[in-house]
């Protein structure tokens, strides 16, 4: 189921432009181990909830849960029915007398299998065998077993193989709440009757089933962009409905035993970056850096930024008063020294300054200066214009 699932990944990866490597382990401790060795490159993996504890491994954050893995146990011989497991005193006591296969030593299957049989406190009372599913799969058609944990998604091929021999049948667990209490990672499914098979009436009562989860576990130094791909892709492609699952229902989270990545609770509270909405990864991952890169440079740029306007404005008042002062100082010259003669001469300096003026490009917010001084100009003008001029004393 894992690799089958990894591969829709791949494929997933593929399309936004990202080769994701698909790496066999030979099983969960493996995965946990590689993924808290710092020098290992393996970044991230498939790990059942439940199969570890957490203390002492750092380094590994969850970006949730992903799918379902219900706990079979199946077994050969005469159906036996919820009544006589509860004769029985309890569901796997009436098999542990056979053969019993409870996985490959650090497999999920095996973890699985230990922690139930341990609270059911029947650990030392059967001849365990520790064959991997296919092999147990394969004892158990041809008889050489009695009967076999399995933990694996509904769809997996060793399920189904299972599922679709009369010969072989499955166990329900009555006390499943009992089970999800003590162990509080378990979830309980339900299967109606007939719900694997219609026309076989298969099962033909109701089962209740206990499953752990699929949760998808991260090196917590794997780049944000990376995270929230590998979230969008859970949410294709876990989030489709299937036998056990809802529509959306996947990926979900707070399940896990390592502390959810702070991208998940991002990602949980607010679904995806809105750049991804739009933008093809690569670009939007780009927009993204871009935009880490230059924010630290608006913020310092923004004051100056603001400022630039006031800035403008004094450097042109600046301009309009030293027109100003020119006109102030053409003026006092010609009160001292006017000559009626160079009249002409003096209407040419009072063009050339408002030519200075005319050249100023002058701001909205300062036009009312600017219609000053050249009102003033104009002044000066029509009073070396007038018949009688004001500049010349009486006395002359």
């Amino acid at each position: 189921s894992y690799e089958l699932m990894a591969k829709k990944y791949v494929d997933f990866f593929e399309k936004k432009g990202i080769k994701l490597e698909l790496v066999k382990t030979k099983g969960a401790q493996e995965n946990l181990k590689r993924l808290a060795d710092r020098k290992d490159p393996l970044q991230a993996a498939f790990v059942q909830a439940g199969i570890f504890n957490p203390g002492g491994i750092e380094g590994i954050e969850s970006l949730g849960a992903v799918d379902y893995e219900p706990v079979w146990f199946f077994y050969r011989g005469p159906e036996i029915k919820p009544t006589n497991f509860r004769e029985a005193n309890g569901e796997m006591k009436h098999f542990l007398k056979g053969k019993v296969s409870v996985g490959a030593v650090g497999s999920g299957t095996h973890s699985q299998a230990m922690r139930i049989l341990d609270v059911s406190g029947l650990q030392k009372e059967a001849h365990f065998l520790y064959l991997p599913n296919h092999e147990a799969v394969s004892a158990l058609k041809k008889g050489e077993i009695d009967g076999a944990f399995l933990v694996d998604g509904y769809q997996s091929e060793n399920v189904q193989a299972l599922l679709n021999d009369p010969a072989i049948h499955l166990a329900g667990f009555e006390r499943a709440q009992a089970y999800a209490h003590l162990l509080p990672y378990l979830h309980i499914l339900q299967v109606p009757i007939g719900g694997f098979s219609l026309s076989r009436n298969n099962p033909d009562t109701e089962l209740q089933l206990i499953s752990t989860t699929t949760n998808l576990l991260i090196d917590d130094r794997m780049h944000p962009a990376l995270q929230f791909l590998f979230l969008e892709a859970s949410h294709a492609i876990n989030g489709k409905a299937n036998f056990f699952a809802k529509r959306g229902e996947f990926p979900f989270f707070g399940v896990s035993h390592f502390p959810e990545s702070s991208v998940a609770v991002h990602y949980e509270k607010n679904g995806s970056p809105w750049l991804m909405t739009f933008f093809p990864f690569w670009l939007a991952e780009l927009i993204n850096r871009l935009v880490f890169v230059f924010l630290p440079f608006c913020a310092i740029a923004y004051p100056a930024l603001i400022s630039l306007p006031g800035y403008r404005d004094k450097r042109m008042r600046r301009k309009l008063n030293k027109l100003y002062g020119n006109l102030k100082t053409y003026e006092q010259e010609l009160t001292e020294n006017f000559l009626p003669s160079a009249k002409n001469e003096y209407l040419k300096k009072l063009d050339l300054l408002e030519y200075e003026a005319l050249k100023l490009a002058v701001p909205k917010s300062m036009s009312g200066d600017y219609y000053a001084l050249r009102t003033s100009i104009d002044y000066v003008r029509n009073c070396l214009n007038r018949g009688v001029q004001p500049y010349r004393l009486q006395d002359d």
